[in-house]
């Protein structure tokens, strides 16, 4: 088991926890991560841009000209794709981007990044986050007390109203519970600040399953 240290939201060491090696000492594997960043970019795409073709444009029912004797090009209808508000030849319609991903490496990306967060020093475990009522002002003195770097992710074991009400107007500070941490804020956020009960649901979510196999409902993971 790894030592971490756990912090006061005023940025004072007041113990240490445990943490599961099978969730905070994986090598990093660039390529799982890579590939479940995209997968999840792709996921989030709403894929609803479409364009006309010829036959979907109205008008262009009459020859524009005759056929032969005018010395122009013959054409036989103005929403051909040569013309200006004709109908356009390959453009997107709608579709889905999703792609598919073994359950193992969308874990195995997280575990990863989780990791690489302790590696680089870049993961802060306080030991509670509970502000009374929603002030940003007091959110960013958290911050600031933890070191926080330019962009923060906070993490806590269930949706807390008034965290999540303290960050809303930080643009570079986001806060979300623990089953729904995924590879895109991970990686999109310098710092990661979790509470203690969000390492300990993070473990009961991944850690556990590393070693015994077993399968859980989660829903980014």
């Amino acid at each position: 088991m790894l030592q971490v240290p756990v912090k006061s939201i005023s940025g004072e060491v007041v113990g240490q926890i445990e943490v599961a090696e099978a969730l905070f000492a994986i090598p990093m594997n660039e390529a799982v991560v890579h590939q479940a960043l995209l997968r999840q970019m792709a996921n989030a795409r709403r894929g609803t841009a479409d364009t006309k073709t010829r036959s979907e444009i109205s008008g262009g029912g009459r020859k524009p000209w005759r056929q032969k004797g005018t010395g122009r090009a013959r054409q036989g209808s103005t929403r051909s794709p040569q013309w200006r508000h004709g109908g356009v030849v390959f453009g997107p319609h709608p579709r889905s981007y999703a792609q598919r991903m073994p359950k193992k490496m969308r874990r195995l990306a997280l575990r990863c990044l989780l990791s690489d967060k302790l590696n680089q020093r870049q993961l802060v475990v306080v030991q509670e986050l509970s502000p009374k009522e929603p002030k940003t002002k007091e959110m960013m003195g958290i911050l600031k007390a933890l070191g926080a770097g330019r962009t923060s992710l906070l993490v806590t074991a269930a949706p807390q109203a008034n965290i999540v009400l303290s960050t809303r107007n930080l643009p570079k500070v986001k806060a979300l519970p623990a089953p729904i941490l995924n590879v895109v804020d991970l990686l999109n956020h310098e710092t990661l600040i979790m509470t203690v009960d969000a390492v300990r649901a993070a473990e009961n979510l991944w850690a556990a399953q590393a070693h015994s196999g077993g399968e859980q409902h989660d829903s980014q993971a």
